[in-house]
């Protein structure tokens, strides 16, 4: 018996790094899962694991920024599961620049991605939210339900380089607190994790400088100086980075019965470090 048996669970950017981490947890403890990813391929891939194991799960590859994205996401939770349980509005990347040098692409593309992609899937889900909890109620039910919004800790305390993430991932901090305010009648406990560095293939040492991955078309650069990756492990109390299963960890854990009246919180996932 898993503790999330029954339930149903969407995920964004589920086929690789945290969020792949993320999907199999949920899976492996029950739930159904709708596997999102920008690209088919690792959507596919993730969903064929969660089925090995003896799991449940669909793929729905595109883009959370894309038209009409997020009511189809959430129309694919009630068509396969029956219902929308669980939503972990994970997907991102980050693309950096000076203030004076961020171009309108560049913070709009960063935005739109950390802050109104997750809106807009929580915007969808709350008619068939309200909708299910009106026939519980008739029931005599009550059932908790989870949102976990993704921050970092740039979103707390800034980071140089990064206006438009910082303020997108600041701004999923406010909607977690209100919608932990409107949500609340539904029984629907929001919360938000923050993370801190994490080892995943953005984070990659990349000494030459040439590590880009392709976003819908943009070469985007990715990876640490070897250099600032080592000062950053020294920064961190427990002395290192922390792995995509233990973020994943973090915020599976609020979506347990364990968690039924945390609502409205920021956890720092960062061994310690807070900027």
């Amino acid at each position: 018996m898993g503790k999330l048996d029954g339930k149903s669970a969407l995920v964004t950017g589920a086929g690789r790094g945290i969020g792949r981490s993320i999907a199999l947890k949920l899976a492996s403890e029950g739930a159904g899962v709708v596997v999102n990813d920008l690209d088919e391929a690792p959507a596919r891939e993730v969903v064929e694991e969660i089925r090995k194991n003896g799991g449940t799960a669909v793929p729905f590859p595109g883009s959370v920024t894309g038209d009409g994205f997020a009511p189809a996401f959430v129309g694919t939770a009630v068509d396969t599961f029956g219902g929308v349980d669980i939503i972990i509005n994970n997907a991102g990347y980050t693309w950096d620049n000076v203030v004076q040098k961020m171009t309108d692409e560049q913070w709009h593309a960063i935005v739109d991605l950390h802050l109104k992609a997750p809106f807009d899937i929580l915007r969808a889900a709350q008619p068939v939210i309200s909708a299910a909890v009106r026939k519980e109620r008739a029931d005599g039910l009550t059932v908790h339900r989870k949102v976990v919004n993704i921050s970092s800790v740039a979103g707390l305390f800034g980071n140089a380089g990064q206006a438009n993430y910082s303020a997108a991932k600041a701004g999923i901090v406010g909607l977690t607190k209100t919608l932990a305010k409107e949500w609340g009648r539904y029984n629907v406990n929001v919360n938000c994790v923050a993370f801190g560095f994490i080892q995943t293939r953005l984070t990659e040492a990349a000494a030459d400088g040439d590590a880009y991955i392709d976003v819908e078309g943009r070469q985007i650069k990715v990876g640490v100086n070897p250099q600032l990756l080592e000062a950053l492990n020294r920064a961190i109390p427990l002395g290192r980075a922390g792995t995509p299963e233990e973020a994943a960890g973090s915020v599976v854990m609020l979506t347990y019965p364990e968690a039924d009246y945390v609502s409205g919180q920021v956890i720092v996932t960062g061994g310690g470090f807070e900027g």
